[in-house]
């Protein structure tokens, strides 16, 4: 699949099939969000992959009840140093590396921006000078979600000035 045909495919799901994924298929989706650019190639941001069952499920109440957070084959969360330059910027690429290369395996993504940061920290062990950003589920979908309309391209380019 090339990349062009990954954006077309990928979709955000929130309905898993109870299956695990093999850890060869894991360590290929992390190794995407380890390829991303990185300002400076500083790479100042950290995953947590949770795969246990109990540690998904754990996660549900700090996720707003989301219980597909813990149906999912894994939640990966991602954290950055908040100290560091373009920090967000640069984990939102690993995740979104992570995103591409799961639908290229045939895996569903959800970005979870819904939790409670001190919930999560706490499951996690997160220590204090890391703050979690973002939380992503990646499992085989239950279901195939339809695409969603995206805005028109003359509604998002400005050509030379706004």
């Amino acid at each position: 699949m090339d990349v062009f045909e990954a954006f077309d495919k990928r979709r955000t799901t929130r309905s898993y099939k109870a299956k695990e994924l093999p850890r060869k298929d894991l360590l290929r989706l992390l190794e995407a969000a380890r390829h991303a650019p990185s300002g400076m190639n500083a790479q100042p941001w950290e995953l947590v992959a949770v795969t246990a069952p109990e540690g998904r499920r754990a996660l549900v109440p700090a996720c707003n009840g989301q219980q597909f957070v813990g149906e999912c084959s894994v939640v990966i969360a991602g954290l950055d140093d908040p100290k560091a330059k373009w920090q967000r910027v640069d984990l939102a690429l690993a995740m979104e590396h992570t995103v591409l290369a799961a639908t290229d395996m045939g895996l569903g993504t959800c970005y979870i921006g819904a939790f409670s940061q001190e919930k999560v920290k706490k499951l996690l062990g997160v220590p204090g000078n890391r703050q979690v950003v973002m939380l992503l589920t990646v499992g085989y979908p239950a279901e195939k979600p339809e695409a969603q309309p995206k805005k028109p391209l003359d509604k998002l380019v400005h050509w030379e000035k706004y």
